[in-house]
């Protein structure tokens, strides 16, 4: 068995989380999140503790294991405390601001940028080069950090770009004549 799916996930106060099969749903106070296993794994709720395990001795259900109970923990942290990413804009005249569902960016490019938040996730801008994008669901936010990201990533000579705030860019050397 994985050696992360033999520590069960402790489930803290205010959270309900409900089992019909493999089919996993997490109620907090940041929101709701629901997702259906692997079949090759089973997961029991007794005592306020969830445990994950293979159903048979195989590599595939051994692995599954401890990805299922990762997920689980991750949908446990994010209902109760939820996820953040920071983003930091490099570069002169680079700025974002945060208007309701959208984050408009100017990135040196001839127009604005507009990028759409999906459901569940916000974003603020404590100042004109930080962006905080959060919510419950870690997969999502890491996904709209690095559309965000993409649209501008970090170049290695001037350092120019949109970057996480604990990334650090390699710096290169200019062309010598």
């Amino acid at each position: 068995m994985s050696r992360i799916a033999k520590n069960p996930v402790t489930i803290p106060a205010g959270v309900e989380l409900t089992l019909k099969g493999n089919f996993v749903s997490v109620k907090g106070a940041k929101g709701t999140l629901s997702m259906d296993m692997h079949t090759s794994v089973s997961i029991a709720n007794e005592d306020g503790q969830v445990q994950v395990s293979a159903r048979d001795g195989s590599k595939m259900s051994r692995a599954m294991s401890g990805t299922a109970r990762s997920l689980i923990n991750n949908m446990v942290v994010g209902v109760h405390e939820g996820f953040s990413k920071t983003l930091l804009l490099q570069g002169v005249g680079y700025r974002a601001t945060a208007k309701g569902k959208v984050i408009s960016l100017t990135l040196g490019f001839s127009h604005p940028v507009e990028h759409e938040l999906p459901e569940g996730i916000t974003a603020e801008t404590p100042n004109q080069t930080t962006i905080v994008i959060s919510g419950a669901d870690k997969q999502l936010v890491g996904q709209v950090a690095a559309e965000v990201r993409a649209y501008r990533p970090p170049e290695p000579y001037k350092g120019k770009g949109v970057r996480y705030a604990d990334e650090h860019v390699r710096r290169k050397e200019a062309k010598k004549k």
